[in-house]
């Protein structure tokens, strides 16, 4: 089973955002998804460095993916999703129906010899088969499950999909669940979206959205929001490898990746145990951990490999637990 880093989802300064791929060249991951999926307001790289980027990538064995943005709002979002599709060194990763039916016209055009590959994005909803078998008949060569689909819903896909369509999971991160055309991080900050100052890049992981009761409630990132805990499957790793699935993605966090990448490359090569690597990577996650939505339960809850339901801490900044009730 591969590992693959997702694409960035925070706005991190140029020189930092260089130097963590420059740093991701020596780390035990196979893919990586490149782009801004987010906000076209993000600059600090552009097209020609993302492909750069990935050609620093490729030199150093890994295999690149161009992530297309998930939200289009004006035409020069659509002139950046023409040239990632016309590209023709790298795969695409196919985030919106548009990236699609651009993707299937561009593989219709092109000889057998050089079918470019296409990924279907978590954000396309696959979550059933005739879903899927659409998404293979446009050329789609993996797909990857939406992160509210259960292990059950998974398990039904998996005997349902295509022969030779492969499989993605989002197994690390915290969730991106939504999209809207307001920004709320300009918001927060009494700034309309079009001069928003760029103030996301004050939230390396995203800004901690809390009800009035204090208590954890979700991530925004300016015009998405995600999840305030983390999502974790290292537990499930092993049903993941047994269900056939064929990638699992690690969503980038500002400090320790290397270490998170580690811990799943460690369970997935049979050197550690899962609870030994969840003990490791608890600290090293900007919140607590959640595994809920795997299980058919609210999204928040965290299953341990006992079966264990282990209730989140209202104040997600705090990694950990603090009660527990039996499944």
């Amino acid at each position: 089973m591969k590992i693959a880093l997702g694409p960035l989802q925070y706005y991190w300064p140029r020189v930092t955002t260089l130097e963590f791929y420059a740093a991701v060249c020596d780390w035990p991951v196979d893919i990586v998804y490149l782009g801004e999926t987010v906000c076209s307001r993000r600059h600090e790289l552009r097209l020609p460095d993302w492909i750069e980027v990935a050609d620093m990538l490729a030199q150093a064995g890994k295999t690149p993916v161009l992530s297309t943005q998930v939200l289009l709002e004006t035409g020069n979002d659509l002139k950046t999703l023409r040239k990632i599709i016309e590209n023709e060194r790298y795969g695409v990763e196919a985030n919106d129906m548009g990236a699609v039916h651009l993707m299937q016209k561009r593989l219709l055009e092109a000889d057998a010899a050089q079918k470019p590959a296409f990924i279907a994005g978590p954000f396309l909803n696959v979550y059933s088969k005739p879903t899927l078998d659409v998404m293979a008949a446009q050329g789609a060569t993996r797909w990857v499950m939406p992160l509210e689909m259960s292990r059950a819903g998974l398990t039904q896909l998996q005997h349902d999909r295509s022969a030779g369509l492969q499989t993605e999971v989002f197994a690390y991160g915290r969730m991106p669940l939504a999209f809207s055309a307001r920004c709320f991080t300009a918001r927060n900050r009494n700034f309309p979206k079009d001069n928003c100052q760029y103030v996301c890049m004050d939230h390396p992981d995203g800004l901690l959205l809390e009800t009035k009761e204090s208590q954890a409630f979700l991530t925004i990132n300016g015009i998405q929001t995600q999840s305030a805990l983390v999502y974790t499957l290292i537990h499930a790793l092993g049903e993941l490898r047994g269900l056939g699935v064929d990638v699992i993605r690690l969503s980038p966090q500002s400090q320790h990746m290397d270490q998170v990448v580690a811990a799943f490359r460690a369970v997935l090569d049979g050197c550690e145990t899962a609870d030994e690597a969840h003990q490791r990577l608890v600290p090293l996650m900007p919140a607590g951990p959640c595994n809920g939505y795997w299980h058919g339960r609210a999204g928040l809850d965290m299953v341990s490999s006992e079966g264990v339901v282990v209730s989140q801490a209202p104040d997600a900044r705090t990694p950990g637990v603090k009660a527990r009730s039996i499944a």
